[in-house]
């Protein structure tokens, strides 16, 4: 008896080596000539990039900083984005668990009610009492459990991608929002001087109209433009209780008031280096979660391939079984069993090619949305390179505009009072510099979102 069981094992291993020297699944590669070459007339060679920098050395304001750090602890989206990350890390657990055999207890007791012929005149009723173990081994000749496991495991990097992906976007958000509300800060600082300039010229406007200079319609036009700029105040204020309930939410608080400091006291680096392309897919946790996804999906499709192929599972059991309760513990009911089986599909209503079928078609719609993220990803950097650079040369030129419009109204308000300019001149300058000044703000806001968004198309804020 011990031959041959020593015989039966020796065949089935001997046909589980020979069988598991055939090759079913194909190992991994990164695509080939991706879109990684340049950021658009930029053929950077450098490979120092701002992407490297930790989050709170590329913010300089200490405000902002404390927000960010309440952000990133806090954020309600970014705490769901950990809880999948759990979940993802519990199912490549199991994954690495179906390598080895179950294992069960059983016990139970079993009554029976036998006919006469059943018995044979002998026994109508039987009591069976068990108590034993089991265990199911399935060999992974294929290497279905391998690419399961391989698929489990990108699974687990593509929520953790996906996490740092959000917490990329998550500073970038809290940064815009923080510069948006000095700017508006700015804006409605602007547009309250610019009304108590208004009150000054309107009084001048009615000391002239007594003096014979001017005329009522030159007082109730500077009028009407001292209430044009005031009208603007509501909706600023405005804009500024929404803009601060909108980064409340982000810091995962309830709606409030905003501590921050003021727009053009911000400091960005001197030097946006961005790097060489081929960094994004490194640096960059969305490009890293679409790449991990293609992974997940060329696994699936190993999978796939071997449902075409037999299984070889492996069942033993051992355990006590006898008729009466008292003689379950005895030597003599012992009871134990050993059996290999094949299992080969030959009709099963087109389940397997269509489960093969499918995991190609996503394995190749994943390989798109890889190579979009990264097209996507290279259009961003350009983006935010070419508005960074335009928001430095408006800034430039908005310094000149300024001077020479600040001449303009004190010039126009010079000759307004020795009568030798018309009030449409001294109105028409104080309009064109209102909207100069709201512009400059604008530029410098500009600037600094640029660098957020650079900072965020490059992959900085997730380290």
């Amino acid at each position: 008896m011990n031959q041959v069981f020593v015989r039966y094992i020796s065949i089935v291993s001997l046909a589980v080596f020979l069988l598991t020297a055939c090759k079913v699944t194909e190992p991994y590669r990164v695509p080939e000539n991706l879109p990684l070459q340049s950021y658009r007339d930029q053929a950077a060679t450098d490979t120092n990039t701002i992407a490297t920098i930790p989050w709170n050395r590329y913010f300089t304001d200490t405000i902002l900083q404390r927000h960010l750090a309440a952000g990133l602890d806090q954020n309600l989206n970014l705490q769901m984005a950990y809880q999948r990350i759990t979940q993802a890390r519990a199912y490549f657990n199991q994954s690495k668990a179906a390598f080895l055999p179950t294992l069960n207890a059983n016990a139970g007791v079993t009554t029976s009610k036998l006919s006469e012929a059943q018995g044979f005149g002998i026994r109508t009723h039987a009591d069976q009492f068990s108590l034993g173990l089991s265990t199911s081994w399935e060999a992974d000749i294929w290497g279905r459990l391998k690419s399961s496991k391989k698929a489990s495991l990108a699974s687990l990097l593509q929520t953790e991608a996906a996490a740092n992906a959000l917490r990329t976007g998550l500073v970038a958000d809290i940064a815009s929002l923080y510069y948006l509300l000095m700017a508006l800060d700015d804006q409605l600082e602007i547009t309250r001087q610019t009304v108590v300039n208004w009150d000054t010229t309107v009084q001048t406007m009615m000391e002239l109209k007594e003096a014979a200079s001017v005329t009522q319609a030159a007082v109730v036009q500077s009028e009407a433009q001292r209430y044009a700029a005031e009208v603007t105040i509501p909706d600023l204020k405005q804009s500024i209780r929404e803009t601060e309930n909108t980064l409340s939410i982000l810091l995962g608080r309830e709606p409030g008031f905003i501590e921050r400091s003021k727009l053009f006291g911000q400091l960005m680096p001197d030097m946006m280096q961005t790097g060489v392309p081929a960094q994004l897919l490194a640096n960059r946790p969305d490009v890293q979660q679409a790449e991990l996804g293609l992974r997940y999906y060329f696994e699936m499709t190993n999978v796939a391939r071997t449902y075409f192929y037999p299984s070889l599972t492996i069942n033993g059991s051992a355990g006590q079984q006898a008729l009466q309760f008292s003689k379950l513990f005895d030597p003599s009911s012992f009871a134990a069993s050993i059996g290999a089986g094949l299992l080969q599909p030959i009709y099963n209503r087109r389940l397997n090619k269509t489960r093969l079928e499918v995991a190609k078609s996503q394995q190749q719609e994943a390989l798109f949305g890889f190579r979009n993220t990264v097209l996507n990803a290279g259009r961003e950097v350009s983006d935010a390179l070419s508005l960074y650079a335009t928001a430095g040369e408006k800034i430039v030129i908005r310094s000149k505009q300024m001077q020479a419009l600040e001449k303009s109204v004190e010039y126009s308000e010079e000759l307004l009072k020795n009568g030798f300019a018309n009030y449409t001149e001294i109105i028409t300058a104080r309009q064109s510099l209102l909207l100069a000044e709201l512009g400059r703000v604008n530029d410098r806001l500009q600037q600094l979102q640029s660098g957020v968004n650079l900072y965020r198309a490059l992959g900085g804020g997730w380290r």
